[in-house]
């Protein structure tokens, strides 16, 4: 596993991060979002819609539970938040998006131990203000392609 790790001080700077992200996504590519309420993962997702070429504006799919962009790849948004555990994964279809196109996952804690072992990793840290520390995890080396995307260079 590598990770890197870089300061966010804007909403933008955060976008602007998931768009780099999302010109690498690929059908198959599993994203899992972690952070509090408020700590910029769909603002994230946002970019990372963009980055797919998708036109359509990325919204937290906190009550519809799964959100779709449609770009050069179909990008799944998909909130685990109002589940209450791994078996609720089957009703929402959790296993037939997660192979058609790229699935970001907001609170993948919710799953368990269901989550797929090849996977991105991002933890988003609220450090005040518009400030967040973001981390970028990748779990196989085929993922470690988004880690330069991801992070600026020090």
């Amino acid at each position: 596993m590598r990770a890197c790790s870089f300061t966010s001080r804007s909403a933008q700077e955060t976008t602007d991060a998931g768009e780099r992200l999302g010109r690498l996504l690929r059908p198959g590519d599993f994203i899992c979002l972690k952070g509090e309420l408020g700590a910029g993962k769909t603002t994230f997702v946002q970019g990372a819609a963009k980055g797919t070429g998708s036109e359509e504006a990325a919204t937290s799919p906190s009550f519809a539970i799964v959100n779709e962009y449609h770009g050069r790849i179909t990008l799944y948004h998909i909130d685990l938040y109002r589940l209450s555990g791994p078996a609720d994964l089957e009703d929402i279809g959790f296993w037939e998006l997660t192979g058609e196109g790229t699935a970001m996952v907001e609170w993948p804690e919710r799953a368990g131990d269901e989550l797929p072992g090849e996977r991105l990793e991002i933890v988003f840290e609220h450090l005040g203000g518009d400030t967040r520390k973001i981390t970028v995890t990748a779990t196989v080396p085929g993922y470690e392609r988004f880690l330069e995307a991801i992070c600026p260079p020090r």
